[in-house]
């Protein structure tokens, strides 16, 4: 989640600046933006953390918990730092999305 945000806030300061870079100009400001690299950190820390999770946990287990709290994160992430708004029904399929998560979990992800 932190990675996503990084990359956000990478392209939202590349598109403040006067004049904005188009095109490869901009491709090249978003590669070596700060942020842009430290998302890029990131992730491969996540990819580290996600084969250790997979090793031990059923991959669609695995998945849909981390699925269903980063839809949620994110939502609320970019909600506080970014003001971006959801509308009624997203929020709605965000709710029954994690409900079913919590179902899968609850079963303890064995077969009916």
């Amino acid at each position: 989640m932190g990675s996503q945000l990084l990359v956000k806030r990478a392209v939202t300061q590349i598109a403040a600046r006067e004049p904005v870079p188009q095109g490869l100009q901009w491709l090249i400001a978003a590669c070596f933006s700060p942020s842009v690299i430290a998302a890029v950190a990131i992730q491969g820390i996540g990819f580290i953390v996600w084969v250790v999770v997979v090793s031990r946990v059923k991959l669609g287990l695995a998945f849909a918990i981390s699925g269903a709290f980063f839809y949620v994160l994110i939502a609320l992430s970019s909600w506080a730092l970014y003001g971006e708004r959801l509308a009624a029904a997203q929020w709605a399929g965000l709710v029954l999305v994690s409900c079913g998560v919590l179902l899968m979990t609850l079963s303890g992800g064995r077969p009916a």
